[in-house]
């Protein structure tokens, strides 16, 4: 059996589907740049589990890394709500998923599934996005979300010059090994640690990430090739987030309020170079609600995936245990 590739696998969805692949008893190679380790699964699954370095941007490292693989998940990402060099977005996202798919198709890969966000989405007004509905960059909020849009256009275009490219939309993941963690398990830690004294009207769609991994291995089997899935759980508000990971906050702050805190913490970072604790890109996303339907995942994939509670309950645990809370 062939290797499944996964790249970005010392990250949270990365991780996941790693995990994933390795416990339906599938050989998986990882690549990470080398800067993270790749924890736990190295030693979980052995011989069956292979960790390769390599970069996005250094086509001869990712020729080396599709060498013999089957499927290619490419998972990895410049996930990052504020950069001092915005730059550095477009090239590993959208130049790198371009060598990337560039590397997959002259080593005869049989399939790829590229993870994109459901930032890509276009988000209806009171009502629920779907991967139908057109969307253009001009609906695009800051250099993380065009970077993806970007790049899904880039898989796109491979998958219309007939290379088998699917691409799956996660929503907002939750649950165990956030490691970095991502900006909602950020949220979730400052909340578990009482600093969230108030909260924004905004909503999410909210999914356990064990549901998204196999969301990924799904896409892989069953996804037709040019298509988006969205893969989701639960529309919820952020205080129902909050409700159910404890007592929620009893104040709201209006959106004024956070996008002009969100403007000076952001004006400060451009002068220290340190990351803001209120990325104005965040403050700006939120002003919609992200809410989506997974209905055309649940009926060409037969994804199913469980409670949104259920992934919040095991990030919150998975948090605390290893010492996140303070």
């Amino acid at each position: 059996m062939k290797p499944a590739l996964v790249t970005g696998a010392s990250g949270f969805v990365g991780w996941h589907v790693a995990r994933e692949l390795a416990e339906a008893g599938r050989p998986v190679r990882a690549l990470t740049r080398g800067r993270n380790p790749v924890r736990e699964l190295p030693a979980q699954y052995g011989e069956r589990f292979e960790v390769v370095t390599g970069d996005l941007q250094d086509r001869a490292s990712l020729d080396r890394a599709v060498a013999g693989c089957g499927v290619v998940y490419h998972v990895a990402a410049d996930y990052r709500l504020w950069s001092p060099e915005p730059g550095e977005l477009y090239r590993s996202n959208v130049e790198g998923t371009r060598n990337l798919l560039a590397a997959a198709r002259a080593a005869g890969g049989e399939r790829v599934v590229y993870t994109s966000t459901v930032g890509c989405i276009h988000f209806v007004e009171g009502g629920l996005g779907e991967e139908s509905l057109p969307v253009g960059l001009e609906e695009m909020t800051g250099h993380y979300k065009r970077s993806k849009f970007l790049a899904e256009r880039v898989a796109l275009e491979f998958a219309g010059e007939g290379f088998p490219v699917v691409i799956v939309n996660p929503t907002a993941p939750v649950g165990d090994h956030d490691f970095k963690p991502t900006p909602t398990g950020q949220t979730i830690v400052d909340f578990l640690s009482g600093r969230m004294p108030a909260y924004l009207d905004t909503g999410l769609n909210v999914v356990d990430v064990r549901d998204v991994a196999r969301g990924h291995l799904l896409a892989a089997e069953r996804g037709r090739v040019g298509e988006r899935y969205i893969l989701g759980s639960e529309n919820l508000t952020l205080r129902e987030i909050f409700a159910a990971l404890g007592e929620p906050p009893r104040w709201r702050v209006p959106y004024g309020v956070a996008y002009g805190a969100a403007l000076v913490s952001t004006g400060w970072a451009a002068v220290t170079g340190r990351a803001p604790r209120a990325p104005l890109e965040g403050v700006r996303m939120a002003r919609k609600k992200m809410w989506v339907s997974h209905a055309k995942a649940a009926r060409e994939l037969g994804y199913a995936p469980a409670a949104a509670r259920v992934g919040l309950e095991r990030a919150a645990g998975w948090f605390r245990a290893n010492g996140y809370c303070r």
